[in-house]
């Protein structure tokens, strides 16, 4: 019983020294579950997905079962009655968007400082320009990606493109 508990003390503390670690957790570059979300084609290149969840209202609604019961001189001889009904109503359907990406690969050190440094110059990132996809670099990049009408934070071809990170095609230049 004695080796039990001093097993089991060691565990808590153990679990306890880690807690006070200070929770630092090494980011990769980019991070695993964004390279996760990317998908590629035949060519190469790099797909993200953005889904929108549909918007769902609860209505509640009174509907008159039995009208009021009204004699001819306006003497109300019995209240009409109601029914409360609850019903669920789409305000917008869900959406399942599918775009161009940057692919992981040319994520250097280099391009997410542009990155950082174009996003700052919008407005949306206000972290040091170290070259780091980060969480804080990924929250810039989805609210400025969010302006522009899709919820993500991996990094649209096109806001790469409108940021001067990567090259335009020429089919976009005849665009």
């Amino acid at each position: 019983m004695a080796r039990r508990t001093s097993i089991l003390t060691a565990l808590i503390g153990g679990l306890t020294l880690s807690a006070c670690s200070g929770g630092i957790v090494p980011s990769s570059n980019p991070p695993s579950f964004n390279a996760e979300a990317i998908e590629y084609d035949v060519a190469g290149n790099c797909y993200g997905r953005d889904v929108t969840p549909a918007v769902i209202e609860t209505v509640t609604e009174h509907v008159m079962v039995q009208p009021a019961m009204v004699t001819s001189d306006g003497t109300v001889t019995s209240q009409a009655v109601f029914r409360t009904v609850t019903r669920q109503a789409i305000l917008r359907e869900r959406r399942e968007v599918v775009f161009e990406t940057v692919c992981p690969q040319a994520l250097t050190q280099d391009f997410v400082a542009s990155l950082q440094r174009a996003l700052r110059t919008r407005g949306t990132y206000s972290g040091p320009i170290n070259g780091i996809m980060d969480d804080a670099t990924q929250k810039a990049i989805q609210t400025y990606q969010r302006q522009e009408g899709y919820d993500s934070s991996l990094l649209d071809i096109r806001t790469a493109r409108d940021f001067g990170l990567v090259a335009i095609s020429a089919e976009d230049l005849q665009n």
